[in-house]
């Protein structure tokens, strides 16, 4: 076993419980995962893709998933952080990713739904003078878009760490707390 749990016979399932952005990373760096001619299903060992996938080396691969986890942790921030920085600093701009039909019942004071016009406000600006917080219903979908963001110039780009749901519990409990149906 290595020390994340995750070692070659490991369904995808468990490797994205344990990494979150691993489909990301492996889509950024070996275009797997990405779109139904290259996605991998929940039950497929980690071997099994490699195998598949140009019989990848599943040590290199771990360790690429490892350091995008990494990576990935250097851009969240949690909601107690936030909320000082927003004490701090006014001009941080929250962005909320989910749903309109999620923000319009419960949302952070202040933020703004994600749009066309939201989008290319922020793309126009190019600005890497004020902060923008990205958000979502549980911290899982944001990382995208921060990564979006960071890859198109953004620097000053963080994600809300557990999402709205983290920062109802942690910072504004009178913030209605919801659960979405998998469908």
């Amino acid at each position: 076993m290595t020390e994340s749990n995750i070692v070659p016979q490991s369904p995808m399932s468990a490797v994205l419980g344990k990494f979150p952005g691993a489909q990301r990373a492996l889509f950024r760096r070996y275009h797997i995962g990405g779109c139904s001619s290259c996605g991998f299903q929940p039950t497929e060992t980690l071997s099994e893709v490699c195998a598949r996938n140009g019989s990848l080396d599943v040590a290199e691969v771990l360790a690429h998933i490892q350091s995008s986890h990494e990576q990935d942790a250097k851009i969240l921030i949690s909601p107690a952080e936030l909320a000082g920085l927003l004490q701090r600093d006014k001009s941080v701009k929250l962005v909320d990713v989910r749903s309109r039909e999620e923000f319009e019942a419960v949302n952070i004071a202040g933020s703004v739904l994600l749009s066309q016009d939201v989008m290319r406000e922020l793309m126009a600006s190019g600005s890497n003078k004020c902060s923008i917080v990205v958000i979502d219903h549980q911290g899982k979908n944001a990382l995208d878009a921060t990564a979006y963001f960071m890859g198109h110039g953004l620097q000053c780009v963080r994600c809300l760490r557990g999402g709205i749901d983290a920062w109802s519990v942690d910072v504004d409990p009178k913030l209605s707390r919801y659960h979405l149906e998998q469908t």
